[in-house]
């Protein structure tokens, strides 16, 4: 069984920045892809970014893109999602999920571990 904690959501005012962690245990961590996704009231979880096992492959939403950066410590079997710039449309729960391989993609189905999430507000 995997266990995946995230931590670091909280509260922001607009144009600030969160760093949010995903703490994973149990079976292996950096033999597989693992990805953001947040879910905010009244809408469906979306992606947000995947990186690939080695951490050579990364992708981002469109609406993330070149303000938020996943990064991973496969020794510390952590996962990161630096985000900068906030802005109240970044509201939402923020989940981690671990994939089912080694490769990082946006496909929501593809991942079968999921944290119980954490909150990030931003006020404007």
């Amino acid at each position: 069984q995997v266990q995946l904690v995230e931590s670091g959501g909280g509260l922001v005012q607009a144009g600030g920045s969160l760093r949010l962690s995903c703490a994973a245990s149990g079976r292996t961590f950096s033999g597989y892809a693992m990805g953001w996704f947040r879910q905010a009231p009244g809408k469906e979880r979306e992606f947000v970014a995947a990186i690939s096992w080695s951490s050579r492959n990364t992708y981002y939403s469109d609406s993330v893109k070149d303000r938020f950066t996943i990064s991973r410590d496969n020794a510390k079997n952590t996962v990161y999602l630096q985000m900068n710039s906030l802005n109240p449309e970044d509201t939402a729960v923020y989940y981690c999920a671990r994939g089912r391989g080694i490769t990082a993609t946006s496909e929501k189905t593809y991942y079968n571990y999921w944290g119980q999430g954490t909150q990030v507000t931003v006020s404007s």
